[in-house]
């Protein structure tokens, strides 16, 4: 969820140099919760936040990051 926080640009930044077909998308759970649900904690289900911060520093739709992190997790896991 920290690449959410909205003082983390660098880390965004930095996020978005590694390869896409590198990437994979989770949350922390139960920690470190996205920027927009802090203080709550954190559920598998807010992935979303963070896949559509991390396709915004990608510069494209969280659809198509959602399609290329489960073809990144499908090839890792050997699915």
């Amino acid at each position: 969820g920290i690449v959410t926080y909205k003082k983390n640009d660098e880390f965004r930044e930095t996020a978005a140099k590694i390869p896409l077909d590198r990437v994979l998308v989770e949350t922390d759970c139960p920690f470190l919760a996205p920027q927009a649900k802090r203080g709550k904690r954190n559920e598998p289900s807010f992935v979303n936040y963070i896949a559509q911060t991390l396709a915004e520093a990608y510069n494209i739709s969280k659809e198509e990051l959602a399609g290329i992190t489960t073809e990144n997790a499908l090839r890792l896991f050997k699915l």
